[in-house]
């Protein structure tokens, strides 16, 4: 409530200072551009690489293992780089910030197709993925700053719009390579040119800095009070930290490995690619409406419980009948993963100011991700040395109890600053 105050008390001061509506008026457009673009930029990178990996390895004659190893490189990439999204942003400006993301991405996706080897493929694929971690950070602050009465309707929209980039990518890329000549190195590099688009919108905002700066003044002050916080002692931090880990580990492991879960069960190869599409779809429209709910609870500890028991009921499904009900789990486990818009969601709600916003979404997503990293991972060592499904799929709903727990904790009407300050 105070950050919606704050931000209509600087509209309303922006609206009398003169020139000021105009100027607001093309810098707010730019912002809601800028902000779909690189949320459509946010997992292509990812999702592109996937659809084409068995080419990659055959090309770069790259081993079992480094493939492996490049599966792990999105979330510990997105942990590693993400906690400098701060500092950075608080020098630079998270506008600028963004800007740079989307060039890094840009520059990764052209270089690494055509750089010959796998190690310098890995350093590119790095380079996209550095543009990607600071851009997911400071997507909840440029929301709650740009936004501050309307959160849960624009992490709405950037959240439709990563999870249609994300599906888009993983649908489109192998025919986009057959239609360019069947070159894997072409299927890769075409997503250059959507995350080119996306610096354009940022670029007039990285030159009138100061002068819009100067307007919006009046909301910065009062965020410039504020020294940083010791975020690691706020509970609600920690919890929601926890709770983006385990909804990143559920994602994984549904993106990893269910198809081939399927495939085990007697689905048809191309019939286990759509049910994974179909999966990931469903964050399509769900992107929009639960961050819209969230905002207008005091408590998004029930729609956590919903999404939690969405997901017992997909793994229960996958053990008892995976073939005979395959459609109907493949749209229980995509509802459960829109847990991810709902955690971007109260990252914003969660925090009084930007900086508040910042640190919290440095944190949250920095531990969150480092969590995710050795779920696929086990996963994948289980059915190995199992044989079967059932231990990994008991792991599975077994890690989806505390994710409730977690997030019904992190969903309570509380935010950083109050608990930081105790």
């Amino acid at each position: 409530m105070k950050s919606t105050e704050r931000g209509t008390a600087a509209t309303r001061v922006q609206e009398t200072t003169p020139g000021a509506g105009g100027t607001r008026a093309w810098a707010v457009r730019l912002v809601v551009v800028g902000i779909v673009l690189s949320a459509l930029n946010l997992r292509p990178a990812i999702t592109s690489l996937g659809a084409l990996l068995e080419e990659v390895r055959d090309g770069l004659g790259m081993s079992g293992g480094v493939a492996g190893l490049l599966t792990s490189v999105p979330p510990l990439c997105f942990a590693v780089f993400g906690v400098t999204a701060p500092r950075l942003a608080r020098r630079f400006g998270p506008a600028a910030v963004v800007c740079a993301g989307m060039v890094a991405i840009t520059a990764g996706l052209v270089i690494r197709p055509y750089v010959g080897s796998t190690a310098g493929f890995l350093a590119a694929s790095a380079l996209a993925l550095m543009g990607i971690a600071v851009s997911n950070v400071l997507m909840p602050v440029i929301v709650k700053r740009w936004f501050p009465d309307r959160v849960g309707s624009m992490t709405g929209l950037y959240s439709m719009a990563l999870a249609l980039g994300t599906s888009v990518a993983a649908a489109v890329t192998v025919p986009l390579t057959d239609a360019l000549g069947g070159g894997w190195q072409s299927g890769l590099a075409v997503w250059a040119a959507l995350a080119a688009a996306a610096v354009l919108p940022w670029l007039p905002l990285v030159r009138d800095r100061g002068t819009v700066a100067q307007r919006r003044e009046p909301a910065r002050g009062a965020e410039r009070q504020h020294a940083p916080l010791r975020i690691t002692r706020s509970r609600t931090a920690w919890a929601l930290a926890v709770f983006f880990g385990l909804q990143a580990t559920a994602a994984y492991i549904t993106m990893g490995w269910m198809p081939q879960i399927f495939r085990d069960a007697g689905v048809p190869a191309g019939t286990a690619g759509v049910l994974l599409a179909v999966t990931m779809v469903m964050g399509v429209p769900l992107a929009f409406v639960i961050p819209r709910v969230a905002t207008r609870l005091s408590h998004q500890g029930p729609i956590v419980l919903v999404l939690g028991a969405c997901g017992l009921a997909g793994y229960a499904g996958l053990y008892l009948a995976p073939a005979a009900g395959a459609w109907a789990w493949a749209l229980l486990l995509g509802v459960s993963n829109c847990a991810f818009p709902l955690a971007l969601t109260m990252v914003g709600m969660r925090a009084h100011s930007g900086p508040g916003v910042a640190q919290l979404s440095a944190f949250a997503q920095s531990t969150g991700y480092l969590i995710s990293i050795p779920g696929p991972l086990l996963v994948g060592v289980l059915y190995q040395h199992s044989g079967g499904w059932g231990v990994p799929l008991a792991l599975m709903a077994a890690l989806m109890v505390p994710q409730m727990v977690v997030g019904f904790l992190a969903g309570r009407d509380r935010t950083v600053e109050d608990e930081a300050a105790r």
